[in-house]
């Protein structure tokens, strides 16, 4: 059966990212360590909460400051949060050649307003993509059945039909459970490698 759309994380897939270099970097507009960063982030789960739409970015720099107990600049402490992301990999091409071949492109991702912003600010790969699916719209992170629900919505073809890539194996056998053919992102060429088993031509 002829895939009709790929779904794609963004993530580790097409840009990496670094937990610590945003740690780090809220920790000196905050003036706190890394790892008190991450200690306030994973016991108040602020950051998921940003990344579902429970709180915006005025609630999230207002939590902040609550924690901090001083004025943090909102700006600042935003773009700290955000820009975490760096491209290193041709996939920006390989999205332009699988969109060449009249193939549906759809992204699937857990992630805040934000940083959807820093990554359209940096570069312009996100306007290959026909739709996005983003936790913080849909009120839902992966691998929640809802927001794969609000992927089946946009891939407009049968499930059979679109081939999912993650780097995350939970969110891939969650993919594959609502009928995706779905593979773990590795690298760029085993990625090709799972296109051309499908009849998808990319050159690395």
């Amino acid at each position: 059966m002829a895939i009709r759309t790929v779904l794609f994380d963004m993530g580790n897939v097409l840009v990496s990212f670094s937990h610590e270099r945003m740690f780090a970097q809220l920790g000196e507009v905050c003036g706190r360590t890394s790892e008190e960063v991450k200690q306030f982030l994973a016991t108040t789960a602020l950051a998921n909460r940003f990344e579902t739409g429970k709180v915006n970015a005025n609630g999230f720099h207002a939590e902040i400051e609550q924690w901090v107990k001083r004025p943090v600049d909102q700006a600042n402490l935003l773009r700290a949060g955000a820009d975490i992301f760096w491209l290193d990999t041709p996939m920006p091409d390989v999205l332009k050649q699988i969109k060449s071949q009249g193939i549906r492109l759809v992204l699937l991702s857990n992630t805040s307003s934000t940083h959807i912003e820093i990554v359209r600010e940096q570069w312009s790969f996100l306007d290959e993509f026909d739709e996005l699916v983003l936790s913080y719209e849909v009120g839902a992170m992966k691998p929640d059945a809802a927001i794969y629900r609000a992927a089946l919505a946009k891939i407009k073809c049968d499930p059979s039909e679109c081939f999912y890539t993650d780097d995350v194996a939970p969110y891939v056998e969650a993919g594959r459970s609502f009928g995706l053919q779905a593979e773990i992102f590795r690298d760029v060429p085993s990625l090709s490698h799972h296109l051309a088993e499908r009849g998808i031509k990319v050159v690395v």
